[in-house]
């Protein structure tokens, strides 16, 4: 896909791009993790939404194995007793930062648009948590929903599996996963900005590499963080989009960016899906960067992208239930 095809930049995300610029902000790879993710949630406190009211929250833990991982459940306003659908939530964040707190605007909005009941799930971060550390948990999390969605007061026919970058890839291996586990069916899966391919081959890497939020020098301090070595990169836990087959697998829609190193890979993974006989939904937000769920409180195009994107989700949970 060549650069004709897309509209210019947000002028909102290219007047906050050259403020950060001209602010000196300090890029996330030059820190240690740990502060990385304090400068990385600071940085979604100034750019996100305030978030939705919702009808309740319940901080509660997955803890069905000798792991104790924290889950914040958000309840929309019931319109009957009726169980309604769930969406199990993986953040984003390079698999090295990002947390139930970053990505809680996200998640109310989602609650409250598509009325569905949100389990955001804090997994195992990396350098600390190697791979597949955080796949497991990711797995484990949703057996856990399978196992607890009547209790919860959800759907368990109805269990999306949804995240934004590293999350949408931990969503997205999930889903793999369960294929082979009669036990779960998940409904779909809401893949945002999906990493699919960790060897960063795809053209967008090289033309939005740089100045765009997402650099291709934070993703490879990010997978260097992640994965324990360079043998990982092609294993389908890591790279979805490699995968031996893709037949199977839950409904996807998959969103990317114009304006995104991962682009291409998420457009592949799309594609992968509907060869493979998937019913998918694709679309890509032309004039936006990657991590735009994120800048909903200062960017007008990216709030209004997330709206779609949870209208998507609400109109495939309304016209297949």
């Amino acid at each position: 896909m060549t650069e004709e095809n897309f509209r210019e930049l947000d002028p909102q995300i290219a007047d906050l791009l050259r403020e950060l610029q001209e602010a000196g902000s300090v890029p996330l790879q030059s820190l240690s993790p740990v502060d990385a993710r304090i400068a990385y949630a600071n940085g979604a406190k100034l750019l996100a939404s305030r978030g939705e009211r919702v009808a309740r929250i319940l901080n509660t833990e997955i803890n069905d194995t000798d792991r104790h991982l924290p889950v914040r459940i958000y309840y929309p306003e019931a319109t009957d007793d009726s169980p309604i659908p769930m969406v199990l939530y993986f953040h984003g964040g390079g698999w090295s930062f990002g947390s139930i707190e970053t990505h809680d605007a996200a998640c109310r909005a989602i609650c409250t648009g598509a009325s569905t009941i949100v389990a955001s799930v804090e997994y195992s971060l990396a350098p600390e948590y190697k791979f597949p550390r955080a796949v497991d948990d990711a797995i484990e999390a949703g057996e856990w929903a399978g196992k607890n969605a009547e209790a919860l007061g959800a759907d368990p026919s109805r269990i999306v599996l949804a995240g934004d970058s590293a999350g949408a890839n931990l969503a997205a291996v999930v889903a793999l996963h369960a294929r082979r586990d009669s036990r779960i069916n998940f409904y779909c899966q809401l893949l945002i900005y999906p990493a699919t391919d960790l060897s960063m081959s795809y053209p967008s890497h090289n033309s939005f590499g740089d100045g765009f939020r997402l650099t291709r020098s934070l993703m490879i301090w990010s997978s260097t963080n992640y994965l324990r070595d360079g043998s990982d990169i092609m294993d389908y836990r890591a790279s979805p989009l490699y995968a031996e087959t893709h037949s199977g697998l839950p409904p996807a829609i998959v969103v990317t960016a114009g304006f995104d190193p991962l682009r291409d890979e998420g457009a592949a993974y799309a594609t992968k899906l509907r060869d493979a006989g998937v019913d998918v939904e694709y679309r890509c937000f032309d004039s936006l960067v990657h991590g735009f769920i994120g800048l909903t409180g200062v960017v007008t195009g990216a709030a209004a992208a997330l709206d779609e994107i949870v209208k998507m989700l609400k109109g495939r949970l309304i016209c297949h239930s």
